[in-house]
């Protein structure tokens, strides 16, 4: 394996694990920090005028995704 590989495992793994963390934290009774939910109801909600914005910026965000890591 190239270093360059284990250096991307390790970020992407050390991401998921900040990720789940912060989650945790946020489902502590009284904690202040928003969880995954909150923020993506939030940016959910947001418009500009009559226009959608924030689900339009999450489906770009998903078509993204998916067009970077899953299509081959």
């Amino acid at each position: 394996m190239s270093t360059t590989r284990i250096v991307v495992i390790a970020g992407f793994t050390s991401a998921i694990i900040l990720l789940v963390a912060i989650e945790a934290l946020a489902r502590r009774p009284g904690s202040r920090i928003p969880t995954f939910g909150d923020v993506c109801a939030y940016v959910m909600q947001y418009e500009v005028g009559r226009v959608p914005v924030g689900r339009i910026g999450v489906l770009g965000f998903w078509w993204w995704v998916g067009w970077h890591f899953f299509a081959r």
